[in-house]
């Protein structure tokens, strides 16, 4: 049976741990304040970078350009965000098994992956993926030069022949409780007018912002251009992918940083529990032994009588 030294030592042990889970949810929930800020502010760049590319592709006839050449999908390339640590709940585990049902859709083609973030390279790795590149320590502080290096590196890829589609699967932030595990189509860029399908689930939000911003009777508005529309586009869909990657990031860490606020938050009330049921514990020992002890007393002295 457990003596009072024990649950003595058991409560501090746990108190020491809650002290932790709190500093970690306090540090969580600054860093999210930052990441979710962040991450808002890249999504109405995002949608109107998509929206402006819409446009410029509905203008030009015969579109050419190396990402949007469409081949059968034989090889395929997957990005995949997860988190850089753990202690954030469900986080890496759910984005892995989004990743790992992607990968059971597509068993009969080759699949290579950049995994973005040690818990995906760790896991990756271990299941004996090919990987062609991989980035860690990337997601903590989200920089633009991290996406156009994962942008080029895909990009390169697609443009040699090497793979014929790139897809990329992140947790998008909704909110603290909340993300939606996503999966998106980079590679080939779909032709904006092909709105339905898989390009308006990729890019639903620029679909509508551009058909709001539309005229009201249907016809298109034409543009001048100071350089051809051939050459606007080849600059835009470089930098369209670059976007597109950087908004994941953003939203990757800042989903990562509500997941960990959260389940710091729920391991500091479940240690505290802990601690109540220990201490109620103890004092129920400590009684009995004070108890046990009266009766000895007082059976002792009866004896002496």
């Amino acid at each position: 049976m457990a003596t009072l030294l024990d649950f003595r030592r058991r409560i501090r042990s746990v108190k020491s741990s809650q002290q932790i889970t709190r500093a970690m949810k306090f540090v969580a929930a600054a860093r999210l304040r930052r990441a979710q800020e962040a991450a808002l502010a890249a999504r109405p760049y995002a949608q109107e970078l998509a929206r402006l590319l819409r446009s410029v592709m509905s203008r030009i006839q015969d579109v050419h350009h190396p990402l949007m050449e469409k081949r059968e999908e034989k090889n395929v390339l997957a990005i995949v965000m997860t988190g850089e640590r753990g202690l954030a709940g469900a986080f890496n585990a759910n984005i892995l098994r989004k990743a790992n049902e992607f990968f059971r859709a597509n068993k009969g083609k080759k699949v290579v992956t950049i995994p973005v973030g040690k818990k995906g390279r760790d896991s990756l790795k271990k299941a004996g993926f090919v990987f062609a590149g991989e980035f860690v320590n990337v997601l903590a502080r989200v920089e633009f030069k991290t996406a156009k290096e994962i942008a080029n590196l895909a990009t390169e890829l697609y443009a040699k022949g090497e793979i014929d589609a790139v897809y990329i699967i992140f947790s998008e932030f909704k909110s603290v409780m909340t993300s939606n595990l996503t999966v998106d189509k980079l590679l080939p860029i779909e032709k904006m007018d092909d709105a339905d399908g898989a390009s308006a689930d990729s890019h639903g939000e620029a679909a509508k912002d551009e058909k709001k911003a539309g005229p009201q009777d249907g016809a298109q508005i034409d543009y001048i251009y100071e350089q051809p529309p051939e050459h606007i586009l080849g600059k835009l869909l470089p930098r369209y992918i670059e976007t597109q990657i950087l908004r994941a990031m953003l939203e990757s860490s800042a989903s990562e940083y509500a997941a960990r606020m959260t389940a710091m938050e729920a391991a500091t009330k479940n240690a505290g529990e802990v601690i109540e049921a220990l201490t109620l514990r103890m004092n129920k020992v400590r009684q009995a032994a004070i108890t046990t002890e009266i009766i000895e007393i007082v059976s002792g002295a009866n004896y002496g009588k």
